[in-house]
């Protein structure tokens, strides 16, 4: 079955990954593209053959012969349009973070509950072949004796001008864009309140943006942590939170810099083994990754390694999206999970 999409936002990650891999993939047809850009509109609308090209999202919304709709605005944007997304009776793809606030997720979970069509929030690592195959050999948790969650990486420029032509908007006001940071800025004062320092704000942001990728896996392979034992955050960028698992510790590290790597991944350690995933830029395409499970005994040590993977895994994602819509399958990464995130972002926050 061939599902009509339509794109809400053609921004950077819209033309990396979702318009390209939508129309390599048999199961999708680009019909429509929105953008507050016309001139992203009709380049991309031109580019991937899309009947419907409109700055207004109503004619999305409204258009019968669009199946499912991918909302990939601004994050301050995505509480408003998912509600008028369900209320379109649309499927819905929807970037993390679904929202930036528990205020405004809580009732979109409400109005999902009698809701017909699927709603899945995009987590692509979790759909990576890489975590796939840890989640299949995963310790019992009763033998994890230490967990290292990590995000240390170059913004993604500088790998997107060596290796892709994005077009940037050059025709959108700075009235527009000042908007947009104006209520982000709201919504995340919201949770942090009003007189935290702009640093710590920041932090936030990059919980919402970077880390909650890091958290929605953690949260998948070990449950949800008892609690935050500690978190601290240094000029916005650098983080660190220590979760606690009862008998041991999970410890998240995330910094922004610019040395040109992108490390991030998860370690588990039990007495005599160590799992191991690393995940490399998602900016350039297909990129490999491995699972490498090191045990010793007395005597030896061997490493097994699952992979090399070269299947990009918002294509994977993708595919589990069409399963979701044709066949009827509750997505894993759904609003009540996203929830789960938005609450732990809330608690490290305070501690900030």
């Amino acid at each position: 079955m061939q599902i009509s999409v339509g794109l809400i936002g053609l921004g950077e990650v819209a033309q990396l990954m979702h318009l390209p891999l939508l129309a390599d993939h048999p199961g999708f047809r680009i019909v429509g593209v929105c953008d507050v850009s016309p001139m992203l509109v009709e380049a991309m609308g031109a580019r991937y053959g899309a009947r419907l090209r409109t700055t207004r999202v109503e004619e999305m919304f409204a258009a019968p012969d669009i199946d499912a709709v991918f909302i990939l605005a601004p994050d301050y944007l995505h509480s408003e349009l998912l509600g008028k997304a369900i209320e379109a009776n649309k499927h819905v793809f929807i970037e993390k973070p679904v929202c930036l606030t528990r205020r405004e997720l809580l009732p979109l979970i409400e109005r999902n509950r009698s809701n017909p069509k699927t709603v899945f929030v995009g987590y692509m690592r979790r759909y990576a072949r890489p975590f796939l195959e840890l989640k299949k050999r995963m310790p019992p948790a009763k033998e994890i004796r230490h967990v290292r969650i990590r995000d240390l990486i170059r913004e993604s420029r500088f790998f997107v001008d060596q290796t892709r032509h994005i077009m940037r908007a050059t025709d959108v006001s700075p009235a527009v864009t000042a908007e947009g940071r104006a209520r982000t800025q709201a919504l995340v004062r919201e949770v942090m309140g009003e007189g935290r320092p702009d640093h710590a704000v920041r932090a936030y942001q990059v919980l919402t943006g970077l880390s909650s990728h890091s958290f929605s896996a953690m949260r998948e392979l070990l449950g949800p942590p008892n609690g935050v034992a500690a978190a601290r955050q240094s000029g916005g960028e650098s983080l660190v939170v220590l979760f606690d698992y009862g008998h041991f510790t999970a410890v998240y590290e995330a910094v922004i810099h610019d040395v040109a790597r992108f490390d991030s991944g998860i370690e588990v350690l039990t007495q005599n083994r160590q799992y191991r995933i690393n995940y490399d830029t998602p900016y350039i395409r297909n990129l490999p990754t491995r699972l490498e499970i090191t045990s010793s005994t007395d005597a030896e040590t061997g490493t097994e390694i699952i992979g090399p993977f070269y299947e990009d895994a918002f294509r994977v994602e993708l595919g589990a999206f069409h399963d979701c819509v044709t066949q009827g399958i509750r997505p894993k990464t759904n609003l009540e999970d996203s929830l789960a995130d938005l609450e732990l972002f809330a608690e490290v926050g305070r501690q900030f």
